[in-house]
């Protein structure tokens, strides 16, 4: 069975078409990167994926599930078990990085009240940022917003992690550091990876599978 299996899928904003009848299949435990230019539809398949966007035509499969086709969701997202690392990160400045975590679980979850304490330790231990529960985003570094980003991701234990252009606002160094870090949970959890860059090197690195995508305004399988 495959994580992502997408069917003709298409979608357009305002008349401009962004993805054209694409058809892909994304194995599971893969780490599958797309790389290209800004522009070409990369952050929009990773929202169709995810359940943010609908695809106009065609259909979306997740782990042998038929969670969107033409026009419509069938599965909402937040029962499609996958995390999103968006490229702003989307941290929420008056919460700690506790409450960050605290909030996914409750949403995306099927722990119980009682267990959510302990997986958000050991989230946090897996990313190194148990000592900075208590924290707020506006008192971490690049660095360590990126971490809570990436626990808040995985703590309810999705089957799919999909990552935007998570990387490239930090100096070279620590991109390096954290995309091994990224590697190094990939490895102790197993889950489906889609991860989108324009860095070639980095693309290479964090993959087991590289698309790179033409200089062009939209995804197709052309």
């Amino acid at each position: 069975m495959m994580a992502i299996e997408l069917h003709a899928v298409s979608k357009a904003y305002h008349g401009r078409v962004v993805v054209e009848e694409l058809s892909a299949l994304v194995e599971r435990g893969e780490r599958l990167v797309l790389v290209g230019p800004s522009g070409c539809g990369k952050t929009t398949l990773l929202r169709l994926v995810a359940g943010l966007e609908v695809p106009d035509s065609g259909a979306i499969s997740i782990n042998g599930i038929r969670v969107a086709e033409d026009g419509r969701n069938l599965v909402q997202p937040e029962l499609r078990h996958i995390g999103m690392v968006f490229q702003d990160l989307a941290l929420w400045p008056h919460m700690t990085v506790w409450k960050h975590l605290e909030f996914a679980l409750r949403y995306a979850s099927q722990l119980k009240p009682a267990d959510r304490p302990a997986r958000i330790r050991e989230v946090l231990e897996m990313v190194r940022m148990a000592d900075r529960a208590q924290a707020k985003p506006g008192d971490l570094s690049g660095g360590q917003q990126q971490r809570v980003a990436l626990a808040r991701a995985l703590v309810a234990n999705p089957t799919i992690v999909l990552m935007d252009e998570p990387l490239s606002s930090l100096d070279p160094e620590l991109n390096l550091h954290l995309r091994r870090e990224l590697l190094r949970l990939h490895a102790q959890l197993g889950f489906t990876l889609v991860y989108v860059t324009h860095d070639r090197d980095e693309a290479a690195e964090v993959g087991s599978r590289v698309i790179a995508i033409a200089n062009s305004e939209k995804i197709s399988n052309a």
